[in-house]
């Protein structure tokens, strides 16, 4: 990472890049750090891997699950597949990240990046784009994988294929999930600026704020879960809209974008004013 650094700060160019010359310097820093190359292995794996287990414990289990899940199961079975490894993507993603950009400030190499490109909010865009280009690259790959093992087990229960009405949609919208997710992630790790502060916000948010909004009563527990972001957003991982969803699976999308928009907005403005 120092050797990085050394050639980021000393190359006068960088001073007057344009903004692929910034995303060229984010690409650099983000392949040479461990953290990216492990958690996307994980994804990897751990998404297919997930999926296919879970697949085959619904299938073994078939003849014992009562009708209502089978019906769940039968009007959108890619929906099911897809869902069945998005608890990991989701853990790896967020994790990754927050690690993004708060591992610079914990290492301090923050100052040195700064001090390569003065005009912040550009550093930050570029960074932003490197990192959701490449999640969304490797989610993609992880989702048409999963899918793929998934029909394969679900073929004599419940056959889907990616010309079925809404299924390429959501295997590619589970790609864009997670990239907008780690974008998610990574305004949250500018906030905090520290990597353990900033994994633990996340993980809150995404795993305990939306149990938490369930238990509210009436209506308003049930709107405000609908459009919390890791409620809504993996709408669009489903190939049909469920009975009791309120958003549809382009509607869920944009609502993560949203959030997603105004957390980068709120990272930027802090990024400006605040010391490295």
């Amino acid at each position: 990472m120092s050797t990085v650094t050394a050639v980021t700060v000393a190359d006068p160019q960088t001073r007057q890049a344009g903004f692929g010359r910034l995303m060229q310097s984010e690409w650099t820093k983000i392949r040479s750090v461990r953290s990216t190359i492990w958690s996307l292995a994980l994804l990897l794996i751990l998404f297919p891997g997930f999926t296919a287990g879970l697949v085959a414990l619904a299938v073994s289990e078939w003849d014992n699950t009562s009708e209502a899940d089978l019906a769940l199961i039968v009007a959108d079975p890619a929906g099911v597949i897809l869902a069945s490894g998005f608890l990991v993507g989701q853990l790896a993603i967020c994790v990754l990240g927050v690690l993004v950009i708060a591992s610079e400030y914990s290492t301090g190499m923050i100052r040195a990046s700064l001090l390569a490109v003065p005009r912040r909010v550009p550093m930050l865009a570029a960074k932003a784009t490197v990192f959701s280009l490449l999640v969304l690259a490797v989610s993609v790959v992880a989702a048409f994988a999963s899918f793929f093992i998934g029909a394969a087990m679900l073929e004599e229960k419940a056959p889907v294929s990616l010309g079925d009405p809404g299924v390429f949609r959501a295997v590619v919208g589970s790609g864009l999930y997670l990239a907008v997710l780690g974008l998610f992630a990574l305004a949250i790790g500018a906030i905090f600026r520290h990597p353990a502060a900033g994994i633990t916000g996340v993980i809150a948010f995404v795993f305990v704020v939306a149990p938490m909004a369930q238990l509210l009563p009436g209506k308003l527990g049930e709107y405000l879960n609908a459009y919390l972001p890791t409620e809504a957003g993996p709408l669009i991982g489903q190939a049909v809209q469920g009975p009791d969803d309120l958003l549809s699976p382009w509607q869920g999308f944009g609502v993560l974008c949203l959030w997603t928009a105004a957390l980068l907005a709120l990272a930027a403005y802090l990024l400006k004013r605040r010391d490295a």
